[in-house]
């Protein structure tokens, strides 16, 4: 796979020596630290000193995070920030929550985690809604067709109070599920090397009649069958020997997922099509934290706020200087060293797709599912209700420019 340059001087067998030392959770935070190439002398040094300090006293709380098949090396690709609100969260209660963290898919893989979770077997887990809307259906709210114009939209609304009515208290009173923060992309359709020697795609209509992967999301599948795009349910860990093995046109998923999950030899172009949500969250379960006192909540909500801001800024930079999901492209990027072409889709094209498939313009596509999540919100319009947030910026705002707010505190 090629990933992050921090890593690359490391060894599989030397990661899991070295965890047989000091405990996988204690390797992968220390390895997390490092933003630059690292010895496996330095490594260990680390990973020594984040075991005694982790160690230093007994916990209140141990919880463990399944982080489906994330490490310490893909993690510098995808900036989903799991790590981080570990090694946050641990020193920010002074050792008194303990976070096992577990990924690698040793525990959970992506449509696994919300039910592990669900389940009482792991207390936290990262993973996509869209994975995880199979266990937990509410995560569907996220997944309107064009309901986000833009990552800088996401992470408005991800800050924005109301999204405590709109997203995280029914996730908490249908399914037990705390969500705390997350990453934000749009997704597009990733194609294979079957289209390698083909012109860079420009038009939604030339994708029509391709047959594509889609995720566990029921409202994703909506807009794909809208515009032709033909979903076929092919597991996470499944999709690359789909894309290679031509048994798929492409995927739907966004840039940094195609870099990280090592996809990106196999994919010939990555279709900004950005037609709903890429959204790699970390949640808890509600059982785990009424565990907590209050004053460990808060510093729940405060590493889940320092998390969330993180993401914001280190994945917009990963997307440019890691992944290459940039025209042009960076040199040395993953994306430009495996030819992975950027389809950019014109203003026009957008709006085309938009009308061909989003709320907006076929509400008719929508009426089941729009009303179900909206009985399961408490009755609000989930939709234009977010629909409206998401445009309360300016069409152009950065998404590293977007205000951080504490959403808890209204």
């Amino acid at each position: 796979m090629k990933i992050s340059k921090a890593l690359a001087g490391i060894s599989r067998r030397d990661l899991f020596r070295l965890a047989g030392q000091y405990g996988m959770s204690s390797t992968l935070l220390a390895a997390g630290t490092f933003g630059g190439a690292v010895s496996i002398a330095s490594l260990a040094k680390a990973a020594e000193s984040t075991y005694e300090k982790r160690f230093a006293k007994e916990p209140k709380h141990t919880f463990k995070m399944g982080a489906a098949g994330f490490n310490a090396r893909n993690l510098l690709v995808e900036r989903a920030g799991c790590l981080e609100f570990a090694r946050d969260l641990e020193s920010r209660t002074d050792g008194e929550i303990r976070v096992e963290f577990i990924g690698d898919n040793q525990i959970c893989n992506q449509t696994a985690c919300v039910e592990k979770a669900q389940q009482g077997i792991i207390e936290m887990f990262s993973a996509s809604t869209q994975n995880s809307a199979g266990g937990a259906p509410y995560y569907n709210v996220l997944d309107y067709a064009y309901m986000f114009p833009s990552r800088a939209a996401q992470y408005y609304f991800l800050y924005h109070p109301d999204s405590v009515r709109l997203l995280r208290e029914p996730l908490e009173k249908r399914h037990g599920i705390k969500f705390l923060f997350s990453h934000a992309e749009l997704r597009g359709i990733n194609l294979g090397m079957s289209w390698k020697d083909r012109d860079t795609v420009t038009s939604i209509d030339q994708l029509a009649g391709t047959k594509n992967r889609v995720t566990g999301t029921q409202l994703g599948r909506i807009a794909m069958e809208a515009m032709q795009l033909n979903p076929v349910p092919v597991a996470w860990e499944e999709t690359l020997d789909g894309l290679r093995q031509g048994l798929i046109d492409g995927a739907e998923t966004w840039a940094s997922a195609v870099a990280y999950g090592g996809m990106s030899p196999v994919v010939s172009q990555c279709v900004d099509l950005k037609f709903f949500c890429g959204t790699e969250h970390t949640a808890m379960t509600t059982k785990a934290w009424d565990t907590l006192s209050d004053e460990l909540q808060e510093a729940v909500m405060e590493s889940s706020y320092w998390a969330q801001v993180h993401v914001q800024g280190a994945n917009e930079a990963a997307l440019v200087n890691t992944v290459g999901f940039s025209t042009p492209q960076l040199e040395n990027t993953i994306f430009a060293r495996d030819g992975v072409r950027i389809a950019k889709l014109s203003d026009a094209e957008i709006a085309k797709a938009e009308q061909m498939c989003s709320p907006e313009f076929q509400p008719q596509l929508w009426e089941q599912w729009r009303e179900r999540i909206n009985g399961w919100s408490g009755g609000h319009d989930t939709y234009q209700d977010i629909y409206n947030i998401a445009r309360e910026i300016p069409a152009d705002t950065l998404a590293e420019n977007v205000e951080p707010r504490r959403w808890w505190k209204g």
